[in-house]
């Protein structure tokens, strides 16, 4: 896609980080904006500070790891503008350890959100899309934990390789019935975002029943983390990566960090290794 001023833009996880960089880089293009997010404080923040006001920018509340609110989501996008030329499925969180040590409250809550949302997105847009008939895109936010291995939450891994996977499975399916629309996966590492403070938005009957108090040194290690996040990449920067490598130059896999592909080569040069 090149032309996109007059568009409609739908960004998940708006609120923040990536989410809120893709939702302000959208409104620089000249797009309408649909900025949605379960966090209803900071969404209406940043919606005043995008939108200033203005007709083209709404907010629209939505858990999407409920197929209801994503439908919904829809409904008032083609309400407010007529139209979804941009899906951005961004949304996302992180939780647990192992995979035997995470719980089944971080397994069902992560799930829900990283992947379940994308899946949501995909089944209610696409078919607006495709009824469109023109060009749109969908870029799925998954991570350089989907494309290597050694994560160390297995939930947050296993649902960034799905995603990619299903990234992967849509744009097979544009080509096959040659419909104008691309796919990207979005694969950033480190970014400066409150990915590590997701829990502030997660549901009280996923929340896990026995919390371990926190050790001084956990303390620390939080406090270290916490710092080293405010040294990482902006998301603006990543936005501007995703709208130049995947809306434009229609790339599937969209990795702004060009210092992770000895990672992902080491990954698959295992693979072939054993076959």
């Amino acid at each position: 896609m090149q032309e996109l001023k007059g568009k409609t833009a739908v960004v998940t996880g708006a609120a923040s980080g990536i989410g809120k960089a893709l939702a302000a880089k959208s409104c620089a293009e000249g797009m309408n904006v649909v900025m949605a997010d379960v966090e209803e404080d900071a969404l209406a923040k940043a919606r005043d500070e995008l939108g200033r006001g203005a007709p083209n920018v709404i907010s629209v509340v939505a858990d999407v790891s409920q197929p209801q609110a994503v439908d919904e989501l829809a409904r008032k996008t083609l309400d407010a503008f007529g139209s979804a030329d941009l899906l951005f499925n961004n949304a996302g969180v992180g939780a647990g350890s192992t995979v035997w040590e995470s719980t089944l409250e971080d397994w069902t809550w992560v799930i829900g959100v990283n992947l379940w949302g994308v899946i949501h997105g995909i089944r209610t847009f696409v078919p607006i899309m495709l009824k469109q008939n023109r060009p749109a895109h969908i870029v799925n936010t998954a991570s350089i934990a989907g494309l290597v291995k050694g994560h160390h939450s297995a939930s947050y891994a296993t649902t960034k390789h799905a995603v990619v996977a299903l990234t992967e499975q849509l744009a097979v399916e544009f080509e096959r019935i040659k419909a104008p629309i691309g796919a990207s996966a979005l694969c950033p590492s480190w970014v400066n975002t409150r990915i590590n403070e997701s829990g502030r938005n997660r549901p009280a009957n996923l929340r896990n029943k026995t919390e371990i108090p926190p050790t001084p040194e956990m303390l620390k290690a939080w406090e270290q983390m916490q710092e080293f996040m405010k040294r990482t990449t902006p998301p603006a920067v990543i936005a501007d990566a995703v709208f130049e490598e995947g809306i434009r130059k229609g790339k599937l896999y969209i990795i702004p960090h060009k210092e992770t592909a000895q990672y992902i080569k080491d990954r698959f040069d295992g693979i072939m290794k054993d076959i």
